[in-house]
């Protein structure tokens, strides 16, 4: 198949049924050859063959708004040119370092470390992971169980952290563990301020964040089971969970307890950080500092991938060789990645993630009112619409997924998540315009107000 020659994109447009003939032939294709493990095109019947900030054009022709951007990864959007001409340039000098020093290297790591909290940039060291946010999750628990010498680490119901063995022992989803037996030992769940579902049952009149008092009284109960664990990992929002954003209290009264236990912190704000919720790490938002932060997706801002945690000074305890990659010397992520951090600074991209986010509140929250939203949530450019059947309450994941392809039909991108994948998501580039923020919410809207089941 000849290629297309890329041209602006600058609205939706659907042409034919989809999928088009010519990305029929390729899913058909990709299902003789390919992985059975392979998701997003079974829920997105199409072939992309170019892109171009928050379009993106399929082989046949058909262009969508992206708002699943990568899962999170394109943060400045498809082939953002400044980025392209980064990578383009560093291609000549320098693709792979291992973990020597290189310049590029150094300007990533001080444009990161620029972004913390001030209080937390001396005293932060990176070590840099195998590219992915899965390896650096792996990463940040083998760090605190060798820095405290303690092996037990509690999680929380819902969260996801990835799907190598650790990580996926560390998710909340239960299908994926029962196909691969004898997961980490040490790992124990418990309920996160979960509040449209609350997993104590409990009413907003009754409900004083049990969620962390319970957490508390299990881990002080000396009769409680629990050895004191080396960590807690926590998304401060769950991604795949079903855009859960936690409770400030819940957030501030777990870090209390933690440390007046001597418990490491660790967030994962593979999905939430580099700026997705309208601040560089969504920590920040609940003014707490954590021992380790887990980063990936968006570190390059145009996909080359990377992965990296951060943490205190005092934790390095790890000696040489106790975490390694071959590839955690992505020279091309290096330069993509301080780039994008210049143009986040410069565009004041931030201050448009809470601009758009506060746009998409406005034009989503009114669909509280249909009896089939359960609830609408998000910060920045994070949100989900959690569906339930209105007469039983249950997670409504067919309704989901009819409204997914809905809005693919309409030109839009979306993904799902949460229980019963039935949460429609979206992640939306961090500078989409205002203009297509409108068109996308107004296709969605529509696809769950003419779609009833």
């Amino acid at each position: 198949m000849a290629p297309l020659v890329q041209r602006t994109m600058t609205e939706p447009r659907v042409d034919c049924d989809l999928p088009g003939p010519r990305s029929a032939e390729l899913l058909a294709r990709q299902g003789r050859r390919e992985s059975n493990a392979r998701t997003y095109p079974r829920h997105l019947p199409i072939a992309p063959a170019e892109a171009s900030g928050s379009f993106v054009r399929d082989v046949d022709g058909n262009v969508f708004i992206d708002f699943l951007a990568g899962a999170g990864v394109l943060s400045l959007g498809h082939n953002h040119p400044e980025l392209v001409r980064s990578v383009v340039a560093q291609l000549g000098l320098l693709t792979h370092g291992l973990d020597f020093p290189t310049p590029i290297k150094d300007e990533f790591i001080e444009a990161q470390l620029s972004m913390l909290p001030a209080g937390m940039r001396e005293r932060t060291k990176v070590h840099f992971c195998g590219p992915t946010g899965a390896n650096a999750v792996e990463a940040a628990v083998k760090l605190c169980k060798i820095a405290t010498g303690r092996g037990d680490i509690v999680t929380f119901q819902g969260g996801f952290h990835g799907s190598t063995h650790a990580a996926m022992a560390l998710s909340g989803l239960v299908a994926p563990k029962t196909a691969v037996p004898n997961g980490m030992p040490g790992t124990h769940f418990f309920p996160f301020s979960y509040c449209a579902r609350c997993p104590l049952d409990l009413s907003p009149a009754t409900c004083d964040t049990n969620c962390a008092t319970y957490l508390e009284r299990s881990l002080t109960d000396g009769n409680g089971g629990i050895p004191l664990p080396a960590a807690v990992i926590l998304e401060p929002i769950q991604g795949e969970g079903g855009v859960v954003p936690a409770t400030a209290d819940f957030v501030r009264r777990l870090r209390t307890i933690t440390r007046e236990l001597g418990i490491l912190l660790i967030v994962d704000e593979v999905q939430t950080g580099c700026g997705r919720t309208g601040t560089w790490f969504a920590f920040e938002r609940y003014d707490i500092e954590p021992d380790v932060i887990v980063a990936s997706k968006a570190l390059s801002g145009i996909g080359t991938p990377i992965a990296l945690i951060l943490y205190d000074e005092k934790l390095d305890t790890w000696a040489s060789g106790a975490h390694i990659g071959t590839f955690r010397g992505n020279q091309l992520a290096f330069a993509a990645g301080a780039e994008a951090v210049r143009i986040v600074r410069r565009d004041d991209v931030l201050g448009n993630v809470r601009r758009r986010g506060a746009q998409i509140s406005a034009r989503l929250t009114p669909l509280m009112a249909d009896p089939w939203v359960r609830e609408v949530r998000g910060r920045g450019l994070m949100w989900g619409i959690e569906l339930a059947d209105p007469e039983t309450g249950r997670p409504a994941g067919d309704f989901a997924g009819a409204v997914q392809s809905r809005a693919l039909r309409r030109g839009l991108i979306i993904e799902r998540g949460g229980r019963d994948d039935c949460v429609v998501r979206i992640l939306p580039p961090l500078n989409v315009t205002a203009d297509v923020v409108d068109t996308a919410c107004s296709i969605l809207v529509d696809a769950i107000e003419t779609g009833h089941p």
